[in-house]
């Protein structure tokens, strides 16, 4: 694909500084560009790159120092100024490879039980098995190897990768991307001691998934022992992460690789979870809270909040705290100094003080 650049400004709603009519040809990061190439500068750290790139032009933040734009431009890379280059970047992406939907049919090598009702337009590839009465919305993929349970529904648009399990009565809402060895609703992780014997408590309630949730590879989604584990319209779930029974995950949550959930646990909208964050079970967890990686949560966080740590406290208290650790060997070098010099002190008054009666 060839586009001259201000059919790329339009779509983002930028502003050029320089050749209007420069040929872009594809889109690659700063120093994977060459000529032809758009690229982007959503983190400062890498501005010092931008000297040696070799892309035509460069998404910039419109916020940028003028004489930084000045500097590319002399150089014969043409600016676009966004409010947010990272999205734009992120449209720009979606205008060069996205491609339209084709259904592919239903493969004669795919297993489908009875009952099962089909929508339009599916594209269900060889060795998928789908259960009795099983629900499958129109423009539906399902790649090799994904099972879907009996009872289970699968709302439109939906994009199931390979070797996905899908267990029984999983409801799935629309445009839903499910990525190789995701598994919905395993048991959850019941058990009754009695005895010193772990006795199984049967998990009979279901998962359901909203609209536009997309979850990461090899991700596991409970369900729950009674009632229903719950993650929320738009939520994005990255790898290797574990939701347990009955947790509610709200609107717009961003959980990173290697979270585990414990059971119960509510999280409210636009969460953010850092990389291998744990959180033990039966606490809330309020709108907007932010938590920093390898964080373990352990008591109910208010709105708002951002935290790190485990237990966690507040995200800048632990900063300090983490500046403070190099100097914790010296500083108890001087307090058993400090202790030495009291202790003889204490003795050369404790004498004196004898001397005076």
């Amino acid at each position: 694909m060839e586009v001259h650049l201000e059919q790329l400004v339009d779509l983002v709603g930028g502003e050029i500084k320089g050749d209007a009519q420069c040929m872009i040809t594809g889109i690659a990061g700063i120093r994977e560009s060459g000529p032809g190439d758009l690229t982007f500068l959503a983190n400062s750290k890498y501005a010092s790159d931008l000297s040696s790139t070799r892309a035509s032009a460069v998404l910039l933040a419109r916020d940028s120092q003028q004489d930084f734009v000045r500097s590319l431009q002399a150089a014969g890379i043409s600016v676009v100024l966004v409010e947010d280059p990272y999205f734009a970047f992120a449209k720009i992406v979606q205008f060069f490879h996205s491609r339209p939907y084709c259904p592919s049919g239903i493969s004669p090598h795919a297993s489908i039980g009875k009952g099962v009702q089909l929508g339009k337009d599916l594209s269900i590839h060889p060795f998928v098995r789908i259960e009795d009465h099983a629900k499958i919305g129109d423009r539906v993929t399902l790649y090799p190897g994904t099972f879907v349970g009996e009872g289970c529904e699968i709302g439109e648009d939906c994009l199931i990768y390979p070797n996905v399990t899908i267990r029984e009565k999983t409801k799935i809402g629309k445009r839903v991307i499910l990525h190789s060895g995701t598994v919905i609703g395993s048991d959850g992780f019941g058990f009754a001691t009695r005895e010193g014997k772990h006795h199984k408590i049967l998990q009979v309630g279901i998962v359901v998934i909203e609209d536009d949730v997309e979850l990461g590879a090899n991700v596991t989604v409970d369900r729950a022992a009674l009632g229903r584990t719950v993650i929320k319209r738009g939520t994005k779930v990255d790898n290797l992460v574990q939701i347990a029974h009955n947790v509610a995950v709200g609107e717009d949550c961003l959980i990173v690789a290697q979270v585990g959930i414990s059971g119960s646990t509510e999280l409210g909208h636009h969460v953010i979870l850092a990389g291998q964050v744990g959180v033990v079970g039966h606490l809330k967890i309020g709108e907007g809270v932010r938590v920093g990686a390898q964080s373990g949560v352990v008591q109910d966080i208010p709105p708002g909040q951002t935290v790190s740590g485990s237990p966690t406290i507040p995200h800048r208290k632990w900063l300090r705290m983490q500046a403070a650790l190099p100097e914790l060997p010296e500083v108890m070098r001087r307090v058993r100094e400090l202790e030495k010099k009291i202790e003889v002190l204490a003795k050369v008054l404790g004498e004196k003080k004898k001397d005076d009666n």
